[in-house]
């Protein structure tokens, strides 16, 4: 009896050899399922046709892109979750939520196992196989990448001589990933991490603005609900906040990053609506989060972002993380303008029903209503303990 797989889907080399290649290799029956969140192109019936023709039985679309916003993407730009500090965990955002409709399909349609096309020495991996774990402990996986020990060229050439319908080519290396919070390319001349990318490989951060911009982003207890006053779902802002942001050459990110597994990547990324969204959410928590919650908050950020990148979105941690993150964000309500320059895009203002912002206090002029006279004692308390050990031990040079 043939087992039958459910195979994460994109359309792409991999996935598409990967069909053919358990059809025949593993006697297996194939259903492709193919998440839609938000990849360039959005020609999903041509990815499913795609799939039917490479030998799937099945091949199904899942309109996801609502609930990756919503559910996904959210969660992390509360966060401010940014992988070393510079990446917005654009692929390792997707996967949960396809592993979350691979399950579903694999139950729906009686499958033993579910399979993927990530490469022995990616974070996919790690991310589709213990979300997978998570969710269906009882299933199989199947990583028929990992078994076939083809090279990228080898794929290629598989899919030529098997009339497999891709889009790479042997002249075109690029793996390109992306979804609504940006696009991840990898392989190519950029494995090497002192080649500079070719121009070519870009296409959300294209610089076509020339003249300076404002655009005022609000928000509702963390969460983006408006653009200049325009209110509309998670789902659409992240593209409106592509286009604009985008078009002013900003956005881009070139690093040597970390890969779960143990080695030094070289990647680059575009993610401008995604950075531009984390810069104007944690500079409204400025005026919003009382010191020491906001403090606490930028300590958890890092390693919420490590959690996420690590393939560990449905762990106990990371739950815990998400109910402390929930109720920081109960008055991050307000409004944010951020000044778009070609190359540039900073926050120059930021306002709240319920800031903590105090302008009696903060100011020098005539209307300070701070307690100037309280503050000699507070310093003398505050620095006591310095005092004494001065007194006592004195400073070693």
């Amino acid at each position: 009896m043939a087992r039958r797989v459910v195979l994460a889907y994109s359309g792409g080399l991999d996935t598409s050899v990967a069909v053919r290649w358990m059809i025949e290799e593993m006697n297996a029956e194939v259903i492709a399922c193919a998440v839609d969140v938000g990849q360039e192109g959005g020609d999903m019936e041509a990815v499913r046709q795609r799939a039917l023709d490479a030998g799937a039985i099945e091949s199904i679309v899942i309109d996801a892109k609502e609930e990756f916003a919503c559910d996904f993407l959210v969660p992390a730009l509360r966060a401010n979750a940014l992988y070393e500090g510079r990446y917005p965990l654009v692929s390792a955002l997707s996967r949960p939520v396809i592993v979350k409709h691979l399950v579903a399909t694999a139950r729906y349609h009686g499958a033993d196992s579910v399979g993927h096309g990530c490469t022995g020495k990616g974070n996919d991996q790690v991310r589709f196989e213990v979300s997978t774990r998570a969710l269906a402990p009882d299933l199989e996986i199947v990583a028929p990448v990992r078994s076939w020990g083809m090279t990228r060229e080898d794929a290629i050439l598989y899919a030529y001589e098997h009339e497999i319908p891709i889009t790479a080519t042997k002249e075109k290396l690029y793996s390109i990933d992306d979804n609504l919070w940006g696009r991840a390319i990898e392989c190519g001349e950029m494995e090497d991490p002192w080649a500079v990318p070719p121009k070519g490989v870009w296409s959300l951060t294209k610089q076509t603005a020339t003249e300076p911009r404002d655009v005022i982003l609000a928000f509702d207890q963390g969460v983006p609900v408006s653009v200049d006053g325009t209110s509309m779902p998670m789902h659409e802002i992240v593209p409106v906040m592509n286009e604009i942001v985008g078009a002013y050459g900003w956005g881009r990110i070139d690093m040597v990053e970390n890969r779960r597994v143990g080695i030094k990547s070289r990647e680059t990324y575009e993610c401008p609506g995604s950075l531009a969204m984390i810069l104007a959410h944690r500079d409204l928590e400025s005026i919003t989060l009382e010191r020491d919650l906001a403090r606490e908050k930028a300590r958890i950020e890092p390693r919420y972002a490590e959690l996420v990148y690590d393939g560990l979105w449905f762990s106990p941690l990371k739950q815990a993380f998400d109910s402390f993150v929930e109720s920081s964000q109960r008055h991050v309500t307000g409004e944010v303008r951020l000044h778009l320059e070609p190359g540039s895009c900073e926050v120059t203002g930021r306002r709240a029903e319920k800031s903590l912002y105090d302008y009696s206090l903060a100011t020098y002029d005539r209307d300070d209503a701070f307690r100037h006279e309280d503050s000699a004692g507070f310093v003398r308390l505050w620095g006591l303990g310095i005092e004494t050990w001065a007194q006592r031990q004195g400073w070693e040079q």
